[in-house]
């Protein structure tokens, strides 16, 4: 398979697409993290800062420092965030902190995109402080992330090839055995994982449809690859799929696979 680049550096169309559900889950990422206050936390990939901004309202951080290698990101979340912070653009595989700066290091929908995770972790490590934390989650792309399993399971039926670009079989990572199988290799020690679901409603199709067309991610990415008639077909497919309550709207799950360990 060949090797796929995402689009993930435009923070509205991304707000629109994944960001809401994004905040839901790190408010429920949080309450299961569970960590006492006037702690240094770091948020890895932090995207448009809905982690950060769920870390500032929740968890009365002693500081809050947040890196991603998107600039347009990085702005987004200097206005989300009231408090005095470190916002950085700035790489995982080179965290731009002082060795041992960090009790609380959080990684929020962005581990299956870091491009050496051996790496990641090693350099997540380095800037924690002795007995840190350092806890993260991802989509569970091939389970029960209800509405990205409609969209890649309909794109198959009329594209085989779209099997290249479904996040379920190219993250690997996305999965609670390999998560800990990764931290453990990373001599990270009492290692708890957990899933953790949100309900994703849509008012209606329009709600589901359109964040679609936002250009940001590999859905929309892939949708905008095909042509006019092919876009109508997958619509009409995944329109059949769903199940509308009686209002019109779409109530579907949402879920995220979390781990959590500790540095020696």
């Amino acid at each position: 398979m060949s090797k796929i680049k995402d689009k993930w550096n435009d923070g509205d169309p991304y707000e629109y697409f994944m960001g809401r559900w994004s905040s839901l889950m790190s408010i429920v990422f949080l309450k299961w993290l569970n960590m006492p206050s006037n702690l240094n936390w770091l948020d890895v990939g932090c995207g448009t800062g809905a982690l950060s901004e769920a870390i500032e309202k929740n968890c009365n951080p002693k500081h809050l420092a947040s890196i991603d290698p998107s600039e347009s990101f990085i702005e987004k979340v200097k206005h989300r965030i009231s408090i005095t912070g470190e916002f950085k653009v700035g790489s995982v595989e080179n965290v731009p902190f002082k060795k041992e700066s960090f009790e609380v290091i959080v990684s929020g929908l962005a581990l299956n995109f870091f491009p050496d995770l051996e790496k990641a972790l090693s350099e997540l490590k380095r800037v924690s402080k002795p007995n840190g934390v350092i806890a993260a989650y991802v989509w569970d792309y091939s389970g029960r992330m209800d509405f990205l399993r409609h969209f890649w399971d309909a794109a198959y039926q009329i594209d085989p090839k779209s099997i290249e670009h479904d996040e379920g079989l190219r993250f690997p990572i996305c999965n609670s055995e390999n998560l800990i199988s990764a931290f453990k290799n990373a001599d990270i020690i009492e290692i708890e994982s957990a899933q953790l679901d949100i309900d994703t409603i849509f008012k209606d199709f329009d709600d589901f449809w359109n964040p679609f067309l936002g250009l940001q991610g590999p859905a929309p990415s892939y949708l905008a690859s095909l042509n006019n008639e092919l876009q109508k077909d997958l619509k009409n497919k995944i329109k059949e799929r769903l199940q509308f309550e009686s209002d019109g709207s779409i109530k579907l799950v949402g879920r995220a696979i979390a781990i959590r360990g500790k540095c020696k």
